[in-house]
């Protein structure tokens, strides 16, 4: 009801803090997920109380119908990666392992050439297994009964289908690979049933598309006289192609240009002001012209403009943070590598992690980055520099991500 109608009724009802809603800030921090389709509620007049209080239950009652408690969920096929089969008797975990087994061969089958050897084992797991998982399921070693991909590894060597070598301390690689193995020829590539096809399709995110950035100059207080012929004030941002418009303009029009050598600027008393050092003002009478820009350039405040496709420009002020890779030790003597500075680029830490939470078998973590009110940082277990720079580099190409990474 509204104010007026509640202060009228004395109060008397129930009254709601509202702490989340959908799309806020909370919202932004995690999966970003819809809310669920839930049906109608359906209620018999007849079954309805006078008092209120019943009939306001009923909303939440039919929601807590509609989910799962946490026990009754953790042991759904479903929530582990699998899609669950009634007709299927077997463990997950034994799903799992033909899970495994299936990703493997289809890998080798048809993704890993003999040019690609040697193979380093991470690799083959985060490029080629995890890309030929069935649409719909997850593959996620732990849940198996080899735990580890070294361990499932191992097997497959002692079947003779690969050979698996340390070529540097700590690190394996494939080395070889029988692709005459009865296994792998007899292997059959499952085709993608109609109905996974169809929710693949349904659910696909947008594919990721870099922003444009452009470097920007904002006109400080001491240089105003300089812009104000060219309609530009204090705080106007600019590209660096229309500073030097815009000072090349200003120089010929009060005929600073030396005639003599027209690669020389007389400076009047305004360009001395907004350019030369206090020692400079009585000695420096002319410079040349790209020295005469780039000290323009240098006693502007910077700035970026960042532009998302099919967004509005969003202009801030100060210098673009690149993305920051940091390889840390803990205490225990563990290597962790921290991320931040994601969200500048269009990038989602939460789905960054996720995706490296499986590419890398390792835990991943999203918390507020030290030092900022609205920044996250994603942190992976173990030296994880190369898996990074592969997806931030390979892709989400783009000239920016490398300048900046």
């Amino acid at each position: 009801m509204s104010t007026a109608e509640m202060l009228t009724s004395g109060l008397k009802g129930r009254g709601f803090s509202v702490l989340h809603t959908y799309r806020d800030h909370l919202w932004q921090s995690g999966d970003k997920s819809s809310p669920p389709s839930m049906a109608p509620l359906a209620l018999d007049p007849l079954d309805l109380s006078e008092e209120k209080g019943s009939v306001e239950a009923a909303p939440v009652q039919q929601q807590m119908c509609g989910e799962k408690s946490l026990p009754e969920a953790s042991e759904d096929p479903s929530v582990r990666g699998l899609n669950p089969d009634p007709t299927d008797s077997r463990t997950l975990q034994e799903q799992m392992d033909e899970l495994l087994q299936q990703c493997f061969l289809h890998a080798l089958k048809c993704q890993v050439k003999k040019a690609d050897l040697p193979l380093l084992t991470s690799t083959f797991l985060g490029s080629h297994m995890f890309s030929c998982c069935p649409a719909g399921q997850h593959l996620d070693i732990k849940k198996s009964s080899y735990k580890k991909l070294s361990k499932f590894l191992q097997q497959m060597q002692q079947e003779q289908i690969i050979q698996v070598e340390e070529l540097s301390r700590g690190v394996e690689s494939i080395v070889a690979v029988d692709w005459k193995h009865p296994r792998i020829t007899s292997f059959v590539i499952p085709e993608p049933s109609p109905t996974s096809q169809t929710i693949q399709e349904g659910s696909r995110e947008q594919p990721y598309h870099p922003p444009d950035i452009k470097p920007l100059y904002c006109v400080p207080a001491s240089m105003t006289l300089l812009f104000q012929e060219s309609g530009h004030k204090k705080g106007s941002a600019l590209e660096g192609g229309e500073v030097r418009t815009i000072i090349v303009s200003y120089a010929k029009k009060n005929d600073l240009v030396n005639v003599d050598n027209r690669n020389l600027v007389k400076l009047d008393p305004i360009l001395c002001d907004c350019i030369l050092e206090k020692n400079e003002q009585h000695t420096v009478t002319t410079l040349p012209w790209d020295s005469l820009l780039s000290r323009c350039l240098e006693r502007m405040q910077p700035a970026y403009q960042v532009t998302f496709p099919g967004q509005e420009p969003i202009v801030k002020k100060g210098k673009i943070c690149p993305i920051d890779i940091t390889l840390a030790q803990r205490a225990s003597n563990k290597k962790v590598t921290v991320v931040r500075n994601l969200e500048t680029y269009g990038l989602d830490p939460c789905s960054v992690a996720a995706i490296l939470q499986q590419r890398c078998q390792a835990s991943t973590t999203v918390t507020p980055a030290p030092g900022s009110k609205d920044s996250l940082q994603v942190q992976i277990q173990g030296n994880q520099v190369h898996h990074l720079s592969q997806l931030l580099l390979g892709e989400c190409p783009s000239e920016e991500a490398e300048a900046r990474v």
